[in-house]
Parts: C-alpha cells; structure tokens; sequence
C-alpha cells in the first residue's frame, strides 16, 4: 500500500474516533458511541471484502470490478490491471505453447515426455503412429509397460543414453526404431524416436553382401589353395624359379582364407542381438587356454605371458563367442610387442562387475587412432598389419561380442610405454561359484 493512502487511513480513523467521541459527549455514552462507530467502520470494510471475494470467484475473463471508493478502488483496480497483465502473459505463453505443438506434431519423428518415473506426460502425433500410443488410454502409463522388448528396459532403466538404441516398433515388426533418451530438468526424460527402417535395410543388404561374398569365396579359395600345398609337397618337381612364387602364393592363401572366416564370424555376430548359449563360463581356465596358445604364437620371440584371473568368477555367456575376443585381445598383444616383452592378462570382479584387461609393452597407439579402432578394415599402419598377418577385423570382432554380452571395451594407450585393452561386463553377467 503506498504511504500517501496509509497517511489517509489514519486520518479517517483519527476523524471517526473524534465524532464517536463528540457523540458519546452529546448521549453521555461514550463506550457505546466508540462500539457503534468502530463496528460501522469494520462492517463497511469486511463488505468491501465480501464484495473482492464475490468478484473474484465469479467474474468473467472480462468484467469490470465492482465500484468502491477510496482505498478499495485502488485495490480493484490494482488486481483488476494484475489480472489484465496475468491474461496477456498467459496468452503469450499459451501462444508458444502451441507453436511448439504444431511444429513437433509436424515432424515424423516421434517426441515423447516422460516425468522422473518414466510416465508419459505428452508426446506427438508421429509417436502414436510409429509406437501406437492413444492419446486418452495411455495418459500416465509407465513408457516400459508400451515398449516392452527387454532391451528397452534395460536401456531405460541404466541412464546412460550416449548411445541410441535399435528395436523393431511394438505396432510392425518390419519397421526399424530409433530410440534417443535425454535427461532434462529435475529428472525428467525426453525421447526421440526415428524411423530407420530404410538405414537399416541397406545396412542388412551390405551384411548379407559380404556375407554371401565370403562364403561363395570359400569353395574355390579352398580349391586353389589345395593345389597349392600339393605342389609344395612335391617342390623337388617343380622348376626352382617357381619355388618362392608357389610359397608367397600359398602364404597369400592362407592370409584370405584367415579374412573370409572373419568375415563370416563377424556376419553371425552382426545378425544376433544375444548369444545363442547364455550359460556360465569358467573365464579362468578359458584365459589359460589361450595364454597357452599365445606363448606358442610367440615362438622363438620369447614374450613374458603372465595370467591373473579369479577362478571364482564365472561370466554368462558363449564360450566360443569370448574365445575369439579374448584371444583377439591377446594374439594381438604377441604380435604388436616387441621381442622379449612383457604381457599381462588380469580377470577379476568388483561391485562394479567383472573385467578383463590385456596389458602389452608395444609401441602404442596415438590418441587420434583410439576412437575407431574398432572400425572394420581400419589400421592404424597398414604395413604393420601386412607384416603380423592382421585382417583389421579383430577389434570390430571383440567390439560386437561384447555387444552381445552387455560389455564394453576400454582402450588405453601411452606411445612407447604400450597399451591395455580393457573389457568391463555389468554385474548382471557375472556368476560366482
């Protein structure tokens, strides 16, 4: 209330104290002038505040305030003129509101609010086509109750949405989804889903491509190379000039046939989401095997392997699946050390899960190769993957079979000092006997 009306109010009650007071002189009855003054005095002000009340809980958007004088007019008018601001304000807001409504209902890709829990609080037209969600049923339905495949689930509920996921739509299986979860707010979730279904099926077409390449390959690989040990069985026959063309030819067979069953396995790989076999497997003596192979691969180079693993945890999943990581993980490490260097091979548990880590004493890999050495075909010296007879499939071969069993591969590396390729599997996967 501003100071010039406060001054009036005391004057006007000063005044009416004074004419209470010339009337109880008059009647001789001052308390009873004092009581019937003041009292007049608070009936016309608590009407004035009926009269506030009324206007505020039954006007319209438009009708003007009742009329008062004094500092009640000012009061009317003052919440009038704040309503007037507070309609405009919400007519603006209101505006954006549906701006934002028309653009989103617009796009083809679907865009979903959910609250901290996971609820649906609003979504656009495109989510009703793609996930067939209905405006007046599904209102505050938990989003995994909609989406039920498990690996939404799963995705959903570990918060952590660096990467999308890929699922077929729970309204047609032949549609291929998207899904994109971002963390606004006070916990809030904001959901992107697109249609990848074209993506997808040229993806499939260029797996399938190398898939039937490699394998039509395969026959007559095997033919050539067939008679080309036949001939080096028999090298006393054949002409001397033809010797090291016979051996580099055979050598070059073997390095094709090596990258056609990787192709292959990479092919299966590709084509599962899960592991055919999900049972235990004792990752301890799985490790010894293939120290044992790696020594042997090491020859005469004389690498130092050494193997920690705990014998008391197991990992659910397919044993020739984590052979071919593993053992990618490790042949490699032989192949990129120097002579004589050391390897070290760790297997152990926390709360965290399992993990694996392979440690080398190579060369090392600069840090602007580590992002895509799980690409296919990508090496970081390609006359150094000549030489140890690489494919540049291996690390994409470790990188699905991790997919596979929920894991993920960490790549460490210091130039000159070596590098440790790291595999850490969720708690969900780990058994202990």
């Amino acid at each position: 209330m501003k100071q010039d009306w406060r001054g009036i109010l005391i004057r006007r009650l000063l005044l009416l104290i004074g004419a209470c007071l010339l009337l109880g002189l008059i009647t001789g009855e001052y308390a009873w002038a004092l009581v019937a003054g003041l009292s007049a005095y608070l009936y016309w002000n608590l009407r004035q505040l009926l009269r506030l009340h009324h206007w505020l809980q039954r006007s319209g958007p438009d009708e003007l305030p009742p009329e008062s004088s004094g500092v009640w007019g000012e009061v009317f008018d003052a919440i009038y003129h704040l309503q007037k601001r507070n309609q405009r304000a919400r007519g603006r807001l209101q505006a954006v509101i549906d701006r934002v409504q028309e653009s989103t209902a617009a796009l083809k890709d679907a865009v979903i609010m959910l609250d901290r829990q996971g609820n649906l609080e609003w979504w656009n037209r495109a989510a009703g086509t793609l996930l067939g969600l209905k405006r007046k049923q599904d209102g505050g339905q938990p989003i995994t109750n909609l989406v039920r495949h498990p690996r939404f689930k799963e995705y959903f509920e570990q918060e952590n949405y660096r990467e999308p996921l890929e699922l077929p739509s729970p309204v047609n299986d032949h549609v291929r989804l998207q899904f994109q979860l971002t963390l606004y707010g006070n916990g809030e979730h904001l959901m992107l889903v697109r249609d990848v279904t074209r993506v997808h099926q040229l993806e499939q077409m260029r797996k399938d491509f190398v898939a039937n390449v490699s394998h039509e390959l395969r026959t007559p690989l095997t033919v050539i190379t067939g008679y080309l040990e036949t001939l080096l069985d028999n090298v006393d026959e054949v002409n001397p000039r033809w010797r090291r063309a016979l051996q580099q030819m055979q050598q070059q067979g073997s390095r094709m046939q090596n990258l056609l069953n990787d192709l292959l396995l990479l092919a299966r790989l590709e084509a599962a989401d899960y592991p055919a076999d999900n049972k235990p497997v004792a990752v301890d003596l799985l490790l010894l095997s293939i120290r044992n192979d790696a020594q042997a691969l090491s020859g005469t180079r004389n690498h130092r392997i050494s193997l920690d693993a705990d014998a008391t945890v197991k990992l659910k999943g397919s044993e020739t699946e984590l052979r071919s990581a593993f053992s990618n993980l490790v042949f490699n490490a032989v192949k990129y050390s120097p002579d004589g260097g050391e390897i070290r091979i760790r297997w152990w548990a926390d709360a965290a899960g399992a993990h694996l880590s392979v440690q080398d004493s190579g060369i090392g890999i600069e840090a602007r190769h580590l992002p895509r050495l799980t690409e296919r075909f990508y090496r970081v010296d390609a006359s150094r993957s000549i030489n140890t007879g690489g494919t540049g499939l291996g690390l994409a071969i470790v990188k699905h079979v991790l997919i596979h069993h929920r894991g993920q591969l960490q790549i460490d590396s210091v130039i000159g000092k070596g590098s440790t390729f790291s595999c850490h599997f969720p708690p969900a996967q780990v058994v202990r006997r």
